[in-house]
């Protein structure tokens, strides 16, 4: 799916991911580490954290879509497949710990035929 997709006005529009994933708005902060507020109040979505934290999420589930077929089971890699070498965590454990980039990073290896 496009990013455009995903975002309103320039900024990631977590109203607009959640239904792209058949979830809720409120869902999408708890999966990306967020507080409810973080999605209600439009100051806090134009926060750079929120803004940061929609787009890490987004961009794995962008890049594993391929693999899965659809945006949908992708979301729920990202919720509930444990990845090797992270100690049994999620994608989305490690992004709301802050470490987005190891998954990008995980997901480029396992793309490049090294395996975790």
């Amino acid at each position: 799916m496009s990013l455009a997709q995903y975002a309103d006005h320039g900024l990631f529009a977590p109203r607009k991911i959640a239904e792209a994933w058949r979830t809720t708005s409120e869902e999408v902060a708890r999966t990306a580490g967020l507080g409810r507020d973080a999605v209600q109040r439009r100051e806090r979505v134009r926060s750079d954290r929120t803004q940061r934290r929609l787009r890490e999420m987004v961009e794995i589930i962008n890049k594993v879509e391929p693999r899965f077929g659809s945006a949908l089971i992708a979301y729920a890699w990202y919720r509930s497949e444990p990845l090797a070498g992270f100690s049994g965590q999620t994608a989305m454990q490690l992004v709301r710990g802050g470490r987005a980039d190891d998954v990008l990073d995980y997901i480029d290896a396992i793309d490049a035929g090294v395996h975790a």
